[in-house]
């Protein structure tokens, strides 16, 4: 019996050449409306739909192929003799091979068409006849996509048929399409009928394979780079100018050092620095030029500098690149890299050179655990109109720049999380720790001398006196808190007590 593969595809590339290659191998091409004219005008044998059914096509081509003679060719079993009596009983022949991709319903939507022009992008005859070869591929290839036209072709060349290995792999590739396919109709459904609830009782979220990473954190782990369909993310329009592949770790760290240059920008400093190891900042400072940002946020901590991954705000020339390039720095991302730059980093090919602007703000932001997702509203900073002075000594105009400075800092600080700022640069961070007194002890330790006249920033309330306590001895002048502890008023008898400046912002920032 002569083998029949159905063809009807919306994105036309590539398969008159796929078709042609099929009648040569002895298939009789069954194809519908757009599909079988252009297999026509390639002069490849073609037998209309409406020619096997019995019915022509209707309701402006919504109904095609939604017929026995169709379905039942697609779906027999013909391992099951009852099938295969039943097929001849209804003279419905059998299809081997269903090629079909979709109507382009994601690209359609992309452009803001009206309602009625989405709606005509829904494709149905498609989806039905992808999952019913899928769910079939005992009998039947399925092939919804044109990259696999090679591998079925050469398999059928090779072979004489494809195998049930493939069969099954090409029948997950299908179902993944459709599902795919079915999330963003329902997600755009979900908007035209204004249903913004952002937690529903089932959430559906298309991710799309962006790279292949070499391992994950740690090098016996595989690991690969998704994002979300139609949405910005962490590597939109970044282009890479140079260096080796970015990793697991490079992509968590980047992403906490644009986020944090992002904050840091709105202070609308001429130019901003953001130095990141291991998702925390070691080092972040504004200034009056790209190089002095650099320089003031280098100096908070060097020797943890080594290894990191630098996000600058403006164009990088090259005096400030011969800087960079005087410190091991992993990533380097800036909105632009003059000549001379990229010439002085050409001499460092393992560097990664990126050219990268702002960064867009999620909407939600989400954490792993063991067989689920927390999701969450993304944090933003609060507009500053319920900032408030609670202590008898109030800031003064620098020290308040200073403490708002440092509370962007300590926002993407792993809490517990106490950022030391002055003059427009972190000079200490303690971050990570389980006691927020350790925290304190340990940005004054880094700071060292810069903790003397410093501001300092919690992520979120002293719980007691002694943090406070403790950076008073270092030599802070003045603290930026959320305050709400039952002890505020014993920590802010603490601070006046001690002469500090202290603000309370009305809302916390932990970074878990």
């Amino acid at each position: 019996m002569k083998r029949r593969a159905l063809v009807s595809v919306s994105d036309k590339r590539g398969v008159a050449a796929f078709a042609r290659k099929l009648s040569s191998l002895g298939f009789e091409i069954i194809s519908t409306g757009g599909t079988a004219k252009a297999l026509e005008e390639s002069r490849i044998p073609v037998v209309q739909v409406s020619e096997i059914t019995g019915a022509p096509e209707m309701l402006d081509g919504r109904v095609k192929t939604l017929h026995p003679k169709i379905h039942g060719g697609i779906l027999a079993d013909l391992e099951n003799p009852d099938h295969v009596t039943q097929l001849v009983e209804h003279d419905i022949g059998p299809i081997d091979l269903v090629c079909i991709n979709l109507y382009p319903f994601e690209e359609t939507v992309a452009a803001d068409p009206s309602e009625k022009e989405a709606i005509e992008q829904i494709d149905v005859g498609g989806p039905a006849m992808l999952r019913a070869a899928a769910k079939n591929f005992k009998s039947v290839t399925v092939v919804p996509s044109s990259s696999f036209y090679n591998e079925v072709i050469s398999e059928l060349e090779n072979e004489g048929q494809v195998s049930e290995e493939t069969r099954r792999r090409l029948a997950l590739a299908a179902f993944r399409r459709t599902a795919q396919y079915d999330a963003a109709i329902s997600g755009w459904l979900a908007v035209q009928a204004g249903d913004h609830d952002e937690f529903p009782e089932r959430r559906f979220v298309r991710y799309e394979k962006v790279s292949s990473l070499r391992y994950g954190e740690n090098p016996h782990q595989k690991a690969a780079y998704y994002a979300e369909e139609g949405e910005e993310h962490l590597l939109s329009g970044v282009e890479k100018l140079q260096g080796k592949e970015i990793s697991f770790n490079n992509l968590y760290d980047l992403d906490a050092a644009r986020t944090l240059l992002s904050d840091l920008t709105e202070l609308e400093a001429p130019a901003a620095a953001v130095i990141v190891k291991h998702a925390n900042p070691c080092g972040a400072a504004v200034g009056d030029s790209l190089v002095e940002a650099y320089r003031k946020a280098l100096a908070s901590d060097p020797l943890s500098a080594f290894g990191g991954i630098v996000a600058l705000s403006g164009e990088v020339d090259g005096g400030l690149a011969a800087e960079i390039s005087k410190v091991f720095t992993e990533i380097l991302a800036a909105p632009g890299f003059t000549p001379e730059a990229r010439e002085v980093f050409s001499a460092k090919p393992s560097v990664r050179v990126l050219k990268a602007g702002s960064l867009a703000r999620p909407a939600l932001s989400s954490k792993s655990v063991t067989g689920g997702v927390l999701l969450q509203e993304a944090d933003a900073l609060e507009g500053g109109s319920e900032y408030r002075v609670v202590t008898e000594k109030r800031p003064s105009t620098e020290q308040m720049d200073d403490l708002l400075f440092a509370w962007r800092v300590a926002r993407t600080v792993k809490s517990n999380a106490i950022v030391l700022v002055k003059d427009g640069a972190t000079v200490g961070i303690g971050a990570g720790q389980m006691s927020r007194v350790d925290s304190s002890e340990i940005a004054a330790k880094k700071a060292g001398d810069g903790a003397v006249g410093s501001v300092a920033a919690s992520d979120a309330f002293f719980p007691f006196a002694d943090g406070v306590e403790a950076l008073a001895r270092d030599g802070v002048a003045a603290v930026i808190q959320p305050g709400g502890s039952v002890r505020d008023e014993e920590v802010v008898a603490a601070a006046n007590r001690l002469g500090l400046a202290m603000v309370f912002t009305g809302r916390r920032h932990f970074n878990h």
